[in-house]
């Protein structure tokens, strides 16, 4: 009885496994990055169909793009010449594995921060140019970040231009403490100084923009606008509802949300923020 159980067992199983391992090794590899989850309608795309300015095809949602990316999309081609780099933080807490944090996000990006700034025209209007990029430790505030924005406001004006800053990001930056919560007054003063020369400063938030940066400079514009779908706060969600013991709208602390509340002035889609843009420039005394 014993020989029969184990001969009957071994016919059972034997089989079996031959054929998930022939099944193992008969399925494709598909690429992870051929393919995307639009993370408003949660529709699965294929990347081509999401174009050079990554819209989802089924809601309309901006995927997040990088500073390059943007660049491209927005500015006019030849023209930006990027300023303040080789910036580099003294880790003022000595936080563990930092240097070694930044080291990597650096080679994967080819960026030196998480924000990129320099001089530019849009449409032939000239303007100083900042661009927030998520890929950079969620695009967080650090010391470097609030002096290169700080740097930026400087020159734009004693040279008596413009601001724009694309705004992304997680907020202040935990590994170098209340350093990084400084640059909100930092930028801050660099900000008020522009506005008292009576220079235009226009601000973009882009998702996520959240924290600290949600608290200074990204809502002191003198024009805000946001792309669609956009999360925009500053403490998050269940933060928020454990404090005031109340349940949020779905919609909360989206652009839409903070449109019809008055927080931010349009939300435009990211095809159509180049030309925006420049009008707003022209507006506001640029080149006509």
């Amino acid at each position: 009885m014993a020989l029969f159980s184990k001969k009957d067992k071994s016919i059972r199983i034997s089989p079996n496994r031959s054929l998930r391992q022939k099944q193992t090794r008969d399925v494709p590899e598909v690429p992870d990055e051929l393919f995307a989850k639009c993370p408003s309608c949660k529709h699965i795309i294929y990347q081509k169909d999401l174009g050079m300015a990554k819209i989802c095809p089924s809601c309309g949602y901006n995927f997040r793009i990088s500073a390059q990316e943007r660049l491209a999309l927005t500015v006019d081609e030849g023209t930006f010449e990027e300023l303040f780099t080789g910036l580099e933080t003294i880790d003022p807490l000595n936080f563990p594995n930092y240097d070694e944090k930044l080291r990597q996000v650096r080679k994967a990006t080819g960026l030196d921060e998480a924000v990129v700034t320099g001089l530019a025209k849009i449409k032939g209007q000239e303007l100083a140019l900042a661009i927030m990029d998520a890929r950079f430790i969620m695009a967080s505030m650090g010391t470097v970040v609030g002096e290169k924005i700080t740097r930026l406001f400087e020159l734009a004006t004693k040279q008596g231009l413009p601001v724009v800053i694309f705004t992304a990001s997680g907020g202040a930056r935990m590994q170098e403490g209340i350093m990084s919560l400084m640059q909100m007054a930092k930028i801050s003063a660099a900000v008020k100084r522009h506005s008292n020369a009576g220079l235009f400063y226009l601000t973009v938030l882009t998702d996520p923009t959240t924290g600290g940066v949600t608290a200074s400079f990204a809502m002191e514009g003198d024009i805000i606008l946001a792309e669609p779908q956009a999360l925009i706060g500053f403490a998050g969600r269940r933060v928020i509802e454990t404090t005031v013991r109340q349940t949020l709208p779905e919609d909360f602390q989206k652009a839409e949300f903070l449109l019809a509340h008055g927080f931010v002035d349009a939300i435009v889609p990211r095809m159509d923020l180049r030309e925006r843009i420049a009008k707003l420039l022209a507006f506001h005394g640029g080149v006509k």
